[in-house]
Parts: C-alpha cells; sequence; structure tokens
C-alpha cells in the first residue's frame, strides 16, 4: 500500500491519473493550479482553477477538489479516495467523484454528464493501474509476467 499511497500523493504522478487533468502545479500545502480539459461528444473545453487536497490521513484516504473555469462557465469536482488494505500485497481502492459543470456544457443534458462520469471513473482506475505498472517495472525491472 505505501507504494500506491506515494503514486496518489505524487503531483505528477496524479495528474497522469485523474482524468482530463492537464496540469497540476504545488501552489502550497496541499494546494495546486490546475488545468483540466473536458471532452463530452463533439464539445471540448479547457478550464484552468485550482485544487486542494483535504482530509488527508496517511496511506488511508484523501479528497481531492477543484474548481475551474473559462468563458463558457465552470466545472467544479470533488473526488474521494480510500485505501482499504485487503492482504499484505492486495489493496482495494474506492472512488467516488462528483463533477458539476455549469455553463455551455452543462447544457448538453444530464445524460450525457452521467455516461461521461461513468466513462472518468473507469478512465480513473485505467490511469492507476498503468502508474502502479510503471512503478513495479522501475523497482523490479528483469521481472517479467
Amino acid at each position: 500500500m505505501p507504494v500506491l499511497w506515494n503514486i496518489l500523493m505524487d503531483t505528477q504522478s496524479l495528474s497522469k491519473i485523474v482524468p482530463g487533468v492537464t496540469k497540476l502545479e504545488r501552489t502550497g500545502e496541499n494546494t495546486y493550479s490546475s488545468e483540466l480539459e473536458i471532452r463530452m461528444g463533439p464539445m471540448a473545453a479547457s478550464f484552468t482553477g485550482n485544487a486542494q487536497m483535504e482530509d488527508i490521513m496517511d496511506h488511508r484516504k484523501f479528497t481531492l477538489k477543484m474548481q475551474q473555469s473559462n468563458k463558457m462557465g465552470n466545472a467544479n469536482s470533488v473526488m474521494k479516495v480510500e485505501l482499504l488494505a485487503i492482504t499484505e500485497s492486495e489493496t482495494e481502492v474506492i472512488f467516488e467523484g462528483e463533477l458539476k459543470i455549469t455553463g455551455l456544457l452543462a447544457s448538453m443534458g444530464k445524460n450525457i454528464l452521467s455516461s461521461a462520469a461513468n466513462v472518468l471513473t473507469r478512465q480513473f482506475f485505467a490511469n492507476l493501474d498503468h502508474e502502479l505498472a510503471k512503478q513495479k517495472a522501475v523497482h523490479d525491472p528483469f521481472k517479467f509476467s
């Protein structure tokens, strides 16, 4: 679990894991400037703003809150991640995310937004798996599966 926690606490890794995040730079303790790109069907929008990491319990859980805006509206998200050790080598990741969009993108309707939320959740786990595989390759480059 320490490897997983370290990946989630690393700004570079986290920016690759959280779907849509194209930039995440530390501005203070647990605060970041951020850029987000959202694609929904034929529409795409880039947002800039900030993020805060809250409710941090080392090696257990955290909440990432992002507030983004552009000329077309706002995109605010809350992502809660909890890690539960199953065995010494297995960890259950509990993910809860909420995305609120206002403005032109929100006018596309709830059906598109709810299906986008499902896609974003799947992307989060796929990106997390990818980052874990990269870490494993770095720490154990001669072991093949």
